[in-house]
């Protein structure tokens, strides 16, 4: 009988026209002898085809097997009488497909391990299946690069693409993709930080020139779209302070960005030469509560350059941290009892200042205090103990720190001028 011909007309497990058993031994009382063809056998599988060769007739073969790939070589042998395009119609799920592929692969069935390859590198996978993947396909050689491809690190050059065109994305002054309004923005936005995430290839993409330039280009369009709507506070519009929360955020996002490329400081620099401009006209609006959600983002944004400057990450002159200083206690001394006063009524209220943010606002200036010119904390300290609360921020250890280093400086002033007389004596 013509072997195309044969393999039309039989079925897996028809005992009436098979000449040889496949005895799958497993431990689970399942069924475990199936009827076989050998030309079948043969022709689809090297290990069936080196099994039957040779002198002597075979007339069951057996495959050790567990009670968890059971399934999958019975799965297998039926994948062996389909026609080798139906196989890929046949599997039904990445869990599915690697159970069999790693049969096949062991019983060495070319065309099924290629069905299964083709299965895996089309199909969607879940998280926790990729790692799964990886090690079973990276065992199999060259057949396996189109799974491999997917998971394998890019080379750095589409990676760079990716991360310039992400940022332009993510930096975009054009107007909403309709119907997606602002989520597409926001999308790349959270993409280009999923990036710069703890990587082996990102940093040799963030140190690229034109990555930084492309990056330094979109924080300018931030600000400035930020400083040009800002204005629109001091026009009769009721939608204007949403607008500017909205803008905030985005540059509490590139904020985020700098800050994991190493370019901090650009980001300060610009912060602090518009903080004034920016404290000005927020303090002009009139309903200072219509005001309070946008003055809180003001703060969280604040937080990051006060932190950044006061711990060392940003490396300012004394009088660039002077001025940040000077800009930003008296916007936070007034703002947190109004905070917390309105926190305290007992009515439903979303802008209290958190306890995480309200501690890292006071340690950051703390430190910014107790590393100025002795004169300027003086100057600081002077008018913090005379304003009408002590209560938030706490600069007392900064006022501790200053006396006592005052006084540790007249001691070595006249410790010094007594050497100074005493050496003069002796002459």
């Amino acid at each position: 009988m013509d072997d195309h011909n044969a393999t039309d007309s039989i079925k897996f497990g028809d005992n009436r026209t098979s000449d040889i058993d496949i005895r799958l031994k497993n431990s689970k009382g399942k069924p475990e002898l199936f009827h076989s063809h050998s030309f079948i056998l043969r022709s689809k599988s090297t290990y069936f085809a080196d099994k039957l060769l040779g002198p002597g007739s075979h007339t069951c073969i057996e495959i050790q097997c567990t009670e968890v790939n059971y399934d999958h070589h019975v799965k297998l042998l039926k994948y062996l009488y389909l026609p080798e395009g139906s196989i890929l119609d046949s599997l039904d799920s990445v869990r599915s497909a690697l159970g069999v592929l790693q049969v096949a692969a062991a019983l060495r069935c070319e065309s099924v391990v290629e069905s299964c390859i083709h299965y895996l590198e089309a199909v969607p996978w879940e998280d926790s299946e990729e790692d799964e993947i990886l090690v079973i396909v990276s065992r199999l050689g060259p057949i396996a690069m189109p799974v491999l491809a997917r998971i394998r690190p890019v080379d750095p050059g589409p990676t760079k693409s990716v991360f310039i065109s992400a940022i332009r994305f993510a930096t975009s002054v054009d107007s909403p993709c309709p119907p997606f309004g602002d989520e597409l923005r926001v999308s790349a936005q959270e993409q280009v930080e999923y990036m710069l995430g703890d990587d082996e290839d990102i940093p040799l993409v963030v140190v690229d020139k034109e990555v930084i330039s492309e990056t330094l280009m979109g924080l300018s369009k931030t600000f400035s779209l930020f400083e040009s709507d800002l204005f629109l506070l001091l026009e009769p519009d009721v939608t204007s302070e949403g607008k500017i929360v909205r803008r905030l955020s985005d540059l509490e996002w590139m904020c985020n960005v700098m800050l994991k490329m190493g370019l901090m400081n650009d980001f300060v620099s610009k912060w602090i030469d518009i903080s004034e401009k920016v404290l000005h006209i927020t303090g002009e609006m009139k309903f200072e509560d219509s005001m309070l959600g946008l003055k809180v983002k003001l703060l969280e944004v604040a937080s990051k350059v006060l932190d950044a400057v006061g711990y060392g990450s940003v490396i300012l002159p004394a009088p660039r941290r002077v001025q940040l200083l000077k800009t930003w206690l008296p916007f936070v001394r007034k703002l947190k009892p109004i905070l917390d006063s309105m926190a305290n009524k007992g009515v439903e209220f979303s802008y209290k200042m958190d306890e995480d943010l309200s501690q890292s606002i006071e340690g950051a200036m703390v430190s910014l205090v107790s590393a100025l010119p002795s004169d300027d904390q003086a100057e600081i300290l002077a008018d913090w103990m005379s304003a009408d609360q002590l209560k938030y921020p706490d600069l007392s250890e900064a006022f501790e720190v200053w006396c006592f280093r005052t006084k540790s400086a007249k001691r070595r002033l006249v410790g010094g001028m007594d050497r100074v007389g005493n050496a003069t004596v002796s002459l």
